[in-house]
Parts: structure tokens; C-alpha cells; sequence
């Protein structure tokens, strides 16, 4: 009579599988195997095993060998199965693959299931299953732009500096305008959500006005200085820097990191930084607003509070911001720079490498 194989484990490892026998986060098929070769480990036999978990005797013993032969790697995968015998050809696959990468249909800017389906002679589900298999997405498409800002080395070094490490007895703040705010009022009421239905609204509206938030964003604490004004000219920056001027202690030093637009430039804001010493502007690289960190808040901001707003009047959408503001500033939370100027810099050569061997096609 054929006996089965001894199996000993070290502390280590009958943790571990004690741990999986146990686990609700491990799948169903991972615990059990994982009770069968503990109870093994104790000195049981198969037959034991089989009549204490209500299995096969052949299935402890297949489990007891594949941990025997392989170990824990022996009973986390199940053994290949020969499956049915795929019905496309090699040849058709790499055709599909290829035509998914290289080629266009006539009539359409990207290939849809239906379009290559037809295009090749198989079903819709054979080129799903194909897609996912290579990691092929041709209905989505993500938008790029890389600067061209000849010094754009220079200022990322010098913006991403303040993040990771800011000046001593110094603020530093993200500055940008959310322009054109529009006070959106709906044709009609639209349902509340409800069981078993999402909230609805209109997809035409009114436009009651629009208004301008400007926001300088602490990256220390995560609080935000802000005002609404009508415009956004440099009156309107000239009115915002003398607020925060009023905001920060007379004695820290106020760091200001802007874009390069032509307000935060012009020549009456240049005389009042010259006359205001403490006020320090870094200006991102041209094409970069991602790396203004008040563009976070800007998008929370949206996303939580206006892309789902209605507003009567421009009055009203204003209340609702400063109502945002106020909400935020009770409990802010600073949004943390992790990226190293050097890991920006590699990423971006690496693409303007991508691009200029696709330009040279």
C-alpha cells in the first residue's frame, strides 16, 4: 500500500498557511487547500483529511503532492487545463492586433468592436476578448501637451524647490484665477435621486453671468485665501495681492507661485512688487498649469460643489464659492508634492523623444 508523502513545516510557514485557512479576503479554494495540508502536517492520512473537510480522498491527496512537489506556489495556482481548442488562428489574431495598432477604419477615427468585427470576419466578443488580452483601448484617447518653455528646466526646479522644501519663516502660496464661472440655471427642475434612479437634470440651460475666483493656496496647511471679483485684469491681481498682503503676518516672507499669464505680468503689477520686497513671484513653465497645486483645488471645487449646481444669479454662485471657501478653511488639508524635479524631467524627455521619432514617420 502506497503511502503519502510526510510533510513538516517550519514556524514560518505554517503561520502563513494558518493565516490563509482562516483568511476572508483569500478565495474559498485557497483556504481549503491551505486546512489540507496543515491537517497532513499533523500526520493524517488522506482518508482522515477527506472525512474531517468533506472532500474527496483524491482531492487531499492531489493538494498534499502539489505542496510536497512545489510548496505554498503548489497550491496558490490551479494546474493549467487544456480548455476547448481556440477556433482563430494565429495568423488572424496577429492581424487583428495588428490592424488595431497600425491601421484605421475608412469611415471613423478608431476601430469599435462592431467595425473591426466586420473588417475581419469574427464575432464582437472574439475581438473584446483579443483587446483585453493585449491591452488594446481604442475608444479611449488621454490628451498631452509639453511645454515649450525654454527655461522650462530651470523653473521646474525652481517651483518644485518650494514644494518639497520651503523657505525658512516664509508662506508659500499657489495663485491662479478660475475665470468665467458661469451661473448656470437649468431649463427645468430636474428629479431627486431616489432607490433604483440617479438624480436627473437638463442638459440645456441658462446663463445667468459669470464670475471670476481668485485663490492663493498654502501648501503648508491646505488653506486658501479667495475672493470673487467680476473680471480678471490686473486691477483684479493688483486687489488680490494687497489682500493677501492684509492676510499674511507682516513678518513672514510671501512666496508666489503663478502662471505666465499676461495680467500677472504687466508693468503696474511689476511696480507694485518692487515696492512690496517681501512678495517673491516664481512663475510656472509656459503649457504647465498641472504644476499649480491651487489647479487641485480648483478641480475639487468643480467637481464637488458647481459641475451639478443650479444658480439663479451671479450673486448666488458667488454666495455657494465663499460658502465652499469657508467650509474648507474649517478643517483644510494640504496637498502633498511627492514628484522629484528629476523624475519630471526624465518623464518629459522621454516623451519629447516618443514624439519627435513619431513626427519623423
Amino acid at each position: 500500500m502506497r503511502k503519502a508523502p510526510i510533510i513538516e513545516l517550519d514556524e514560518k510557514l505554517r503561520t502563513e498557511l494558518e493565516r490563509l485557512s482562516r483568511s476572508r479576503s483569500a478565495s474559498v479554494r485557497l483556504a481549503e487547500r491551505s486546512r489540507i495540508v496543515l491537517l497532513a502536517a499533523e500526520g493524517r492520512n488522506n482518508y482522515e483529511i477527506a472525512a474531517l473537510l468533506d472532500i474527496t480522498r483524491q482531492k487531499a491527496g492531489r493538494w498534499r503532492n502539489r505542496f510536497v512537489e512545489w510548496g505554498l506556489a503548489g497550491i496558490e495556482k490551479d494546474a493549467p487545463r487544456s480548455g476547448r481548442i481556440p477556433t482563430i488562428s494565429r495568423r488572424k489574431l496577429s492581424r487583428i492586433v495588428k490592424k488595431t495598432l497600425e491601421e484605421k477604419p475608412p469611415n471613423a477615427t478608431h476601430w469599435s468592436r462592431a467595425s473591426m468585427a466586420k473588417a475581419v470576419g469574427v464575432s464582437e466578443s472574439t475581438v473584446g476578448k483579443i483587446w483585453r488580452d493585449h491591452g488594446l483601448k481604442p475608444h479611449l484617447a488621454r490628451t498631452f501637451k509639453l511645454s515649450n518653455d525654454k527655461r522650462f528646466a530651470e523653473k521646474l526646479e525652481d517651483v518644485v524647490g518650494l514644494y518639497l522644501s520651503p523657505p525658512e519663516n516664509a508662506i508659500v502660496l499657489c495663485c491662479d484665477e478660475k475665470s468665467q464661472m458661469q451661473a448656470l440655471d437649468r431649463t427645468q427642475p430636474g428629479l431627486p435621486l431616489k432607490k433604483g434612479r440617479c438624480g436627473t437634470m437638463t442638459h440645456d440651460y441658462k446663463r445667468n453671468g459669470t464670475t471670476t475666483l481668485f485663490a492663493a493656496l498654502n501648501i503648508l496647511d491646505g488653506s486658501v485665501i479667495g475672493t470673487c471679483m467680476p473680471k480678471h485684469r490686473h486691477q483684479e491681481w493688483l486687489r488680490f495681492l494687497n489682500q493677501i498682503k492684509r492676510a499674511v503676518p507682516k513678518d513672514k516672507e510671501i512666496h508666489i507661485i503663478c502662471d505666465n499669464y499676461a495680467t500677472h505680468k504687466h508693468q503696474k503689477v511689476v511696480n507694485w512688487l518692487q515696492r512690496n520686497k517681501r512678495f517673491h513671484v516664481h512663475f510656472t513653465p509656459t503649457s504647465a498649469s498641472w504644476l499649480n497645486m491651487v489647479e487641485r483645488f480648483f478641480r475639487d471645487l468643480s467637481e464637488q460643489r458647481l459641475r451639478r449646481g443650479v444658480f439663479h444669479s451671479v450673486s448666488e454662485l458667488i454666495q455657494t464659492v465663499e460658502d465652499y471657501l469657508a467650509g474648507h478653511n474649517e478643517n483644510p488639508k494640504p496637498f502633498i508634492w511627492t514628484a522629484t524635479a528629476s523624475d519630471i524631467l526624465a518623464k518629459v524627455q522621454r516623451s519629447r523623444k516618443t514624439l519627435d521619432k513619431l513626427q519623423s514617420v
